[in-house]
């Protein structure tokens, strides 16, 4: 895609992330329609309604762009460029009245061959009780509401304020109760708050100096990696059993290998 092109996405995915967080605020005290419950995950009506808003948006202005989501996909999963959408990050939060949960849209394109590997171009995360709205374009700044971002400057653990989630499987906890248990004696203090894109650009802010976890699939991470990325930070993940499954280590770029010798300790 071309300068003009991508920033036609951005103002695309702006406009469709906004509208789904205006759906999200009308709906955050009325009695929520339950889909799918599993023991640590839930799926509400809404969560459809959502990505159905945002692919009609998406589809309207780039109708040849397949769609990947939380919700299935829509459109040639062969094709050069793909958005992949979560329409709501942070169900569980949003479905017990917690506000923190979140909108996030990335544009990516195919690197090399027909075959090859995607790489997110355009991020959006929209939080809608905040009303707040991070943005990037790959090359580029990233911003909140406007204004350029940074990732923090912290390097000691022992200063440092870490998130980290547990994903939704029983083994993927078990991975994370050992990292859990060393940062709780090495960091300043460790976060769990349940909205992986929040997590992520909320180290691209400076708010949080690194965020931790296995298991998280593209949507959660693909829009707030690129964020993160164009803020300064290292968003290292790397692929893990399970489709578009990622153990992730995202930091202000000073604490990926405190972190790695942490988990491995």
């Amino acid at each position: 895609m071309t300068r003009s092109e991508l920033d036609r996405a951005l103002a695309t995915a702006t406009d469709a992330a906004r509208a789904a967080g205006t759906l999200m605020r009308r709906n955050f005290h009325s009695t929520k329609k339950v889909n799918e419950e599993t023991r640590h995950d839930i799926k509400l009506e809404l969560d459809v309604r959502c990505q159905r808003l945002i692919e009609r948006r998406l589809r309207r202005a780039f109708p040849t762009v397949p769609i990947l989501g939380e919700e299935g996909i829509v459109g040639d999963p062969r094709a050069s460029h793909r958005w992949v959408v979560d329409p709501i990050d942070g169900t569980v939060n949003f479905a017990y009245g917690i506000p923190h949960s979140c909108v996030s849209i990335a544009l990516q394109r195919r690197v090399g061959s027909e075959a090859g590997p995607y790489e997110t171009v355009v991020g959006v995360v929209y939080d809608p009780f905040c009303d707040e709205l991070w943005t990037a374009i790959r090359g580029r700044g990233a911003r909140l509401n406007g204004r350029p971002i940074a990732v923090s400057r912290r390097a000691r653990l022992a200063e440092c304020i870490v998130s980290i989630g547990f994903a939704k499987e029983p083994a993927t906890m078990r991975k994370m109760i050992p990292t859990l248990n060393a940062l709780l004696r090495r960091v300043r203090k460790v976060r769990i708050m349940g909205a992986a894109a929040l997590s992520l650009v909320y180290v691209a802010s400076g708010r949080v100096d690194a965020y931790v976890e296995y298991g998280l699939r593209l949507w959660d991470i693909a829009a707030g990696g690129l964020i993160l990325e164009c803020a300064g930070g290292d968003f290292f993940h790397e692929p893990v059993p399970g489709e578009h499954r990622y153990r992730l280590v995202a930091n202000n770029g000073r604490l990926r290998r405190p972190l790695e010798r942490l988990g491995r300790g």
